[in-house]
């Protein structure tokens, strides 16, 4: 049902068509890339569901049979992310293999990363968030070494991935930041780290983890406003000014007074 919503968004990205929505833009973003990547042309309707495709190219967006390289690749990265997620926790392998084998073989998740949905784009920021923060701490005995510095910017990376398909992410946003204040309390208690040593430390985090999420979630909207110049169904919630630069639109290069 939901692929008549995020499979029409992907269209209106490909013939850039304004529209308006209640999530934030990457997700929708990324499977109109993947739809004109894979050769799809942006015509199907996606009126009811159910329709069929007939001769329309949607592997590249669905990604089923061959054409894995978007919500089935982003869905089967969630078995190695948990694998390696549960075995830097717990240094136990069968705990990890049995991780991966409970995703293997979870019917929802195969269900949900083999359709045009949000959920699999969203699950793949949600666990990779959460990978490259213990990814981080394991390096805590090294900091500022080129591994803490990468697993740190991944960490910030994939929060603003994960704010940018569904505000539901900021639920890991709130997990990254209890770990990052647990981090910075036991650092500050270290008799043995000097203050200044300190502030760098907090410096690093604002920089990766707030700063870095700000600037990428910024720039996803900056895309979405670039691309989408073209009179679409969500002029209506937005401003005479800003519908004037819509082209298509009533008021297209109209002057608008201030």
């Amino acid at each position: 049902w939901d692929e008549t919503h995020f499979g029409k968004m992907g269209s209106y990205y490909i013939n850039r068509t304004f529209f308006f929505d209640v999530h934030p833009p990457l997700g929708k973003m990324l499977i109109g890339l993947a739809g004109y990547l894979s050769g799809y042309d942006g015509t199907f309707p996606f009126q009811k569901p159910g329709d069929r495709y007939e001769q329309h190219n949607y592997m590249g967006m669905r990604g089923v049979r061959l054409c894995r390289l978007f919500c089935a690749f982003l869905g089967s990265c969630l078995v190695p992310f948990a694998y390696l997620t549960v075995l830097e926790l717990s240094k136990s392998l069968p705990a990890a293999l049995l991780t991966a084998f409970i995703l293997i073989f979870d019917t929802g998740c195969i269900t949900l990363s083999q359709y045009i949905l949000l959920d699999p784009i969203l699950m793949f920021f949600l666990m990779g968030a959460v990978l490259s923060m213990v990814k981080c701490n394991s390096c805590a005995n090294r900091p500022f070494s080129a591994s803490w510095w990468f697993w740190l910017s991944l960490t910030g990376v994939n929060l603003a991935g994960a704010m940018g398909v569904k505000f539901v992410g900021l639920f890991v946003v709130l997990l990254v930041g209890l770990n990052t204040i647990y981090d910075l309390w036991d650092l500050l208690g270290n008799l043995s780290l000097s203050l200044v040593m300190f502030g760098k430390h907090l410096l690093a985090r604002v920089l990766c983890l707030i700063l870095l999420p700000l600037a990428l979630y910024t720039a996803m909207f900056a895309v979405h406003f670039t691309v989408l110049n073209k009179s679409g169904p969500g002029d209506g919630f937005f401003s005479s000014a800003f519908q004037s630069q819509l082209i298509g639109n009533n008021l297209h290069n109209v002057s608008i007074p201030e």
